[in-house]
């Protein structure tokens, strides 16, 4: 069978205001203010937290040690408020029920930690959806290693060799380069129409157009 495998911040669900407020929060404790912007930031929100750390520490000249010592606290923020201001992005849930009902295994394959996936999906409403869910310390190895794509795949029961990947940023290219699979990136995050330069195999500008495109790619 067939597996659909998501990236899932900036791609399924657009959740980079939450992420940035839980970085502003670790500079405010410090008395440093708000550096980050959740909308002009948001590429770098979907970085990843130690990504907003150095960003704000650049910005505020301060000593790049904050990164580690606050790396914690903002995860510990952000468990907070993980779902105040996310959401999924237009027709997400029509789509995975369409794509189930076609016959594609679905999976998530996320470099956020797994505990903190598994709660933001749940909040979402859509966890049930997928057969397996990887997050960043769920393996040794993490993306852009296809390890990481292929076992979130075989744990949905699904092969490595029928797989899709999609996302929104270059590590989830870098993943399907690596694991030699097709590779959608989404044209609603915060690259744009930039997000061409990255060379995936197909953009997606609205999910409505997944399931066709899909079956262009892994027919």
């Amino acid at each position: 069978m067939r597996t659909a495998v998501f990236d899932l911040d900036g791609t399924l669900a657009d959740t980079s205001a939450d992420l940035i407020a839980a970085a502003n929060a670790c500079f405010e404790g410090r008395g440093l203010g708000k550096p980050l912007d959740p909308v002009a930031d948001a590429l770098t929100a979907f970085a990843g937290g130690r990504a907003m750390l150095r960003l704000g520490v650049e910005r505020l000249g301060v000593d790049d040690v904050l990164i580690d010592e606050e790396y914690q606290t903002l995860l510990t923020h952000y468990a907070g408020c993980i779902d105040d201001q996310t959401v999924l992005y237009p027709g997400v849930e029509a789509c995975l029920d369409r794509l189930t009902a076609q016959g594609w295994i679905l999976a998530v394959c996320t470099n956020k930690p797994e505990g903190l996936a598994e709660t933001l999906l749940g909040r979402l409403g859509i966890r049930d959806r997928f057969a397996s869910m990887l997050g960043a310390d769920t393996l040794p190895v993490r993306k852009p290693d296809p390890e990481h794509l292929f076992e979130t795949v075989r744990r949905a029961g699904g092969d490595p060799a029928r797989c899709v990947l999609m996302g929104d940023t270059i590590t989830d290219r870098k993943t399907a380069a690596n694991a030699k699979a097709p590779c959608v990136l989404v044209g609603f995050g915060p690259l744009g129409p930039d997000i061409a330069e990255l060379a995936p195999d197909a953009i997606l500008d609205h999910y409505d157009d997944l399931p066709a495109l899909l079956e262009r790619l892994l027919p």
